[in-house]
C-alpha cells in the first residue's frame, strides 16, 4: 500500500491517490488529473475508482474526466444527487482497492452530503481516514457555503450540529494512530484555522484541535459560525459544476478564443489584467482590473469577478496566457473568457504616482480604502481616518467612497491594493486621483 498527497498551494488543496497491488484509487482530484495519471503509471496500476467526499466549492474536480478516460468508477454519496455515472458510497459501503479496503462514513457538517473514507490495511486494520472537509488539521470545515446551493441545502446552524455530531460520533472513535489527510491546509476559504502542516492524526486532533475540545453543542456551534472568512462569488457556481461533472480540461482551455496584440475589444466587456502591478500602472487598457498572477491568482479573480461574468484576460505573452488560462479552469472560468491576449501597446491609460511624502505627512488630505478583510480590519487599522471595504465587496461598494480628496488604497502588503486601485480607477474614472499605497503599506505598520 502507497498513499500519495497532491498539493496545490494556489488553492490550499490536497488530493490522494491510494495504490495497491496494481490498482489506484483517487480521492478529491483536481482539475488537472494527468498527475494521478502519471502516478498510476509510476506505480505499474491502474486507476479504477476516485472518489468525491462532496462537491467542492472552490476547485473544480476531474472526477469525470479521469472516469472518461480510464473507466474508474466514481463513488460519491447518493445525497449528492449527482448528474454524472456513479455509484452509491454511503455509511458502511466499502470497496476494495489490491489489498486494502475504503469504507465510507457519512460525516456531514460541511455540507449535509460530506462524507469521509476509512483506509483499512490487507488485515483490516484503520490506518488513515480521509476527511474531506469534515476535518482539518487544527479546524473543522465551515458550515455555511450550502443554504442556498446544491442539492441539498441547509441552514449553518443546522450543518454546524451535524458537524458536532459527524466528529464526536464518527471521526473522535477512531483509534488514536489513525491517519488524519484532509482536502485542505492554510490558506484554504473552507475553514479559519487551518494548520500547514498537510496531516495529522485522530490522537493529535483531539489533543490540539480548538474544535475538538470538550464542549457543549451549543458552545461549539457559537464557535464554528464565528469569524468564518469571506465567501468567494464563485462557491456556489463550482457546487453545482461539480455535482454535473466538468468538461475535459485541455478541451476546455484550447476552447478559449485567442486575439492579437492591439485587437479591437468590445467596450462593454471587463478586462482583467494579470501582468505585475507597476507594468500595469505604466500601460493598460482604461478600465481594465489588475489582478496579478501570483499564488492566490485563482482564489482573487473567482472573488472580485462572478460566475455570470465574461471578461478579457490579458498576459504579457502568450506563454503567461496559456498558464493563465489553466489556473481559471481550476474554479471552472475557463468558459467566461471571451478572449485571451497579449498586453497592448496602443490607446493605454496610465495610473497616477503618490508621493508619500506629502501622504506621511498630511493622510488626512486623503480619503483611504483600506481592502483588507473585515477580520484583519478588526484587529486593528492602519490609519486613523480609513475606510474600510473589503476587495471582493469593492466594485459593488465604490459609490461609498468619497470624492472630495484623492483616494489611496491598501491592504496588508500591497498583492491586493494594486487590485482595488485599479477597481476604483475603472468605477470612478472621472472622479479623482486614486493611488495604490502597495508595497510602502509596510512604513505604516
Amino acid at each position: 500500500m502507497h498513499i500519495k498527497q497532491f498539493y496545490d498551494t494556489g488553492l490550499a488543496h490536497a488530493s490522494y491517490a491510494i495504490a495497491s497491488n496494481g490498482e489506484v484509487a483517487v480521492i478529491d482530484p483536481g482539475r488537472d488529473p494527468q498527475q494521478y495519471y502519471d502516478y498510476a503509471q509510476s506505480q505499474s496500476a491502474r486507476i479504477v475508482a476516485v472518489i468525491e467526499t462532496h462537491p467542492h466549492a472552490d476547485f473544480v474536480s476531474s472526477h469525470l474526466e479521469i472516469h472518461r478516460s480510464t473507466g474508474a468508477t466514481i463513488y460519491a454519496s447518493d445525497l449528492i444527487g449527482a448528474d454524472y455515472p456513479h455509484k452509491a458510497f454511503d455509511e458502511g459501503d466499502r470497496i476494495g482497492i489490491g489489498a486494502v479496503s475504503l469504507t465510507a462514513l457519512n460525516t456531514p457538517g460541511h455540507s449535509p452530503d460530506s462524507i469521509s473514507i476509512l483506509l483499512r490495511d490487507s488485515e483490516d486494520n484503520s490506518h488513515a481516514v480521509f476527511t474531506g472537509d469534515t476535518l482539518f488539521v487544527g479546524d473543522v470545515g465551515r458550515p455555511d457555503l450550502r443554504e442556498g446551493v446544491g442539492n441539498m441545502t441547509a441552514k449553518k446552524e443546522e450543518l454546524a450540529r451535524q458537524m458536532y455530531s459527524s466528529t464526536r460520533r464518527k471521526l473522535m472513535t477512531l483509534d488514536d494512530d489513525v491517519l488524519v489527510y484532509p482536502s485542505h491546509g492554510a490558506g484554504s476559504l473552507c475553514g479559519k484555522n487551518l494548520s500547514p502542516d498537510r496531516f495529522s492524526s485522530i490522537g493529535r486532533e483531539k489533543r490540539e484541535n480548538y474544535a475538538l475540545q470538550t464542549m457543549s453543542e451549543e458552545e461549539f456551534v457559537e464557535r464554528i459560525m464565528a469569524d468564518q472568512p469571506f465567501m468567494p462569488k464563485y462557491f456556489g457556481f463550482d457546487v453545482e459544476l461539480n455535482r454535473r461533472g466538468a468538461a475535459n480540461l485541455d478541451e476546455s482551455c484550447r476552447a478559449v478564443p485567442r486575439l492579437q496584440r492591439n485587437a479591437a475589444l468590445d467596450d462593454n466587456v471587463l478586462v482583467i489584467d494579470t501582468r505585475p502591478g507597476p507594468l500595469f500602472k505604466l500601460h493598460h487598457i482604461p478600465g481594465a482590473i489588475n489582478i496579478q498572477d501570483g499564488g492566490k491568482f485563482e482564489t482573487w479573480l473567482g472573488s472580485i469577478v462572478g460566475p455570470d461574468e465574461r471578461f478579457y484576460l490579458v498576459a504579457d505573452d502568450e506563454a503567461d496566457l496559456d498558464a493563465l488560462i489553466r489556473k481559471a479552469a481550476k474554479i471552472g472560468y475557463e468558459g467566461n473568457i471571451v478572449a485571451a491576449l497579449p498586453a497592448p501597446n496602443q490607446g493605454l491609460a496610465t495610473s497616477g504616482q503618490l508621493e508619500l511624502d506629502d501622504f506621511r505627512a498630511q493622510p488626512d488630505n486623503y480619503t483611504i480604502v483600506d481592502i483588507r478583510n473585515e477580520g484583519e480590519f478588526r484587529d486593528g487599522a492602519y490609519f486613523n481616518n480609513s475606510v474600510s471595504i473589503p476587495l471582493p465587496e469593492l466594485r459593488e461598494r465604490a459609490g461609498e467612497v468619497a470624492l472630495d480628496k484623492p483616494i489611496v488604497v491598501h491592504c496588508a502588503a500591497g498583492y491586493r491594493s494594486a487590485a482595488g486601485a485599479s477597481i476604483l480607477e475603472a468605477a470612478l474614472p472621472d472622479s479623482t486621483l486614486i493611488y495604490d499605497l502597495g508595497e510602502k503599506i509596510s512604513l505604516f505598520k
